[in-house]
């Protein structure tokens, strides 16, 4: 199976349970592969043969800036839900990390692995 690679991406939500996390946004970071079937593109060289991974990058972007969830489990859901609604695609790993929360640790991050339900 093929995969698109965005690593990376700064992103700004409202996220945090405790009361000081919910005052300002904060960065995260979201490393996401793609799985698709990349063939066509491949031989016929066009782009409207590919995903347009910036489009995929702004759905991601327009998820975590609108977005009010307190776990980043939860973001992260969405994220991959969103994804698959605009995309086809058949299956995502999305990682979600939340790199300035942990003064002794350089990052926390969830990963999750989802196939397409349809």
């Amino acid at each position: 199976m093929d995969k698109i690679f965005i690593e990376g991406l700064e992103v700004f939500s409202l996220i945090g349970v405790y009361d000081w996390e919910r005052v300002a946004t904060q960065r995260l970071v979201v490393d996401v592969t793609l799985y698709t079937d990349l063939s066509l593109a491949a031989h016929s060289d066009k782009v409207e043969h590919t995903l347009n991974y910036a489009e995929v990058a702004t759905c991601i972007e327009l998820v975590a800036t609108t977005s009010k969830f307190e776990l980043i489990e939860a973001l992260a859901n969405e994220m991959i839900n969103a994804i698959f609604v605009q995309f086809p695609l058949k299956k995502i790993r999305l990682k979600l990390s939340k790199p300035d929360i942990l003064a002794n640790a350089f990052n926390v991050a969830v990963e999750f692995t989802r196939e397409n339900p349809n």
